[in-house]
């Protein structure tokens, strides 16, 4: 199992750790719920440092992008990110991830831990024009400081004007001291903040710096397991959980970074899949009676049949309410439609709704 450069200091912060995709990694430190509350209300950081990291530059770097992505990267301008995903072969995802137009010729895709050998190899038997590639998962550590005061609470540790910097955007700078950090504006909490990417002989004064410049707002570390609790409550989907390799993007509601104006593995099935209709699809539903619901729960119709199977399913800290994720047949996805989640001996009713479910 790895650990990240950060291992030690989680230790020494009493979180508990297990392991996740590979890595030793913290999953809590006083509780889901405090946590989950202190992102919604303030602001925390995640050690995500597990994340990987793959360098592609080159005169041929967007070519081979744009082949094995399913989003139009060159819509991408210097300091801009995309969310997007690379398409399988079969009609489904083999992972989802973040591109970053650091210049022209210059490339960072973000991919997810448990995928990062796969998905290296997928690009890498895709490469026939000859793109530079550079596995750099080893070399970077990732802080993900979220939450309302998260620009207040770090704008003195740059000259970057953090509150002025748009959604999946990003600047090269000084953070804390270091230079040449990549400070971006994305996350997964739905609650505003910034990613840090800085190479991991730099991230323990980093994490220094980040706790004392927001001592005063009641910065806290925060565990996997609120991360997951705040990505839920947004609808952002979880790759192994609400895609694989077996959903496609079309099914899972990623039609808006599936762009056929361009060409891309499996452009032409996914397109023909979209023309002719899906016959299931991605769903949020919120319990209508007390339960949670949890992935691999089977959704069922009145009389009690199968109908779908529950991908993520948690008790929203912010609602005080079973919420979850799920596929159904397409005549039961329209928002307001009533479906029943199998909670042990126990049909529980539950509505379709739209997503976000915490709308802040």
């Amino acid at each position: 199992m790895k650990n990240t450069a950060l291992t030690e200091t989680h230790v020494a912060l009493g979180a508990k750790m297990v392991p996740f995709a590979g890595y030793n990694m913290p999953v809590s430190y006083e509780g889901v719920n405090i946590e989950h509350e202190n992102v919604r209300k303030g602001v925390g950081v995640f050690d995500v440092s597990h994340m990987g990291e793959f360098f592609i530059t080159g005169p041929n770097a967007l070519d081979l992008i744009q082949k094995v992505t399913s989003n139009d990267a060159s819509k991408l301008v210097d300091g801009k990110a995309q969310y997007s995903c690379l398409p399988n072969d079969k009609n489904g995802i083999v992972d989802d991830l973040i591109v970053y137009k650091i210049a022209d010729e210059n490339y960072l895709l973000v991919v997810n831990a448990s995928n990062i050998e796969k998905d290296w190899d997928w690009i890498s038997s895709h490469n026939t024009m000859g793109a530079t590639m550079r596995n750099a998962s080893d070399e970077y550590s990732l802080l993900a400081i979220q939450g309302p005061k998260a620009a207040e609470a770090m704008q003195s540790l740059t000259e970057v004007d953090l509150t002025a910097m748009k959604f999946y955007t990003f600047e090269i700078a000084n953070f804390a001291g270091v230079d040449d950090i990549i400070i971006s504006a994305t996350g997964y909490t739905g609650s505003g903040g910034f990613e840090i990417y800085c190479k991991n002989e730099h991230i323990q004064q980093v994490w220094a710096k980040v706790f004392e410049a927001g001592a005063a707002h009641d910065i806290k570390p925060i565990g996997l397991a609120a991360r997951d609790t705040l990505r839920l409550e947004m609808g952002y989907c979880l790759y192994g959980n609400d895609i694989n390799d077996t959903t496609s993007p079309i099914e899972a509601g990623l039609g808006w970074i599936t762009k056929f104006t361009k060409d891309f593995i499996n452009a032409d099935a996914l397109k023909a899949q979209k023309e002719a209709g899906i016959s299931r699809k991605l769903i949020a539903f919120e319990l209508d009676e007390r339960g949670i619901p949890r992935q691999d729960y089977n959704i069922v119709d009145d009389e009690g049949n199968a109908i779908g199977v529950v991908t993520s399913g948690t008790m929203s800290p912010s609602l005080g309410k079973g919420i979850g994720l799920g596929y159904v047949p397409k005549d039961l996805s329209s928002v307001g439609s009533k479906i029943n989640i199998q909670i042990r001996k126990k049909a529980i009713p539950a509505t379709v709704v739209k997503l976000p479910f915490y709308k802040g």
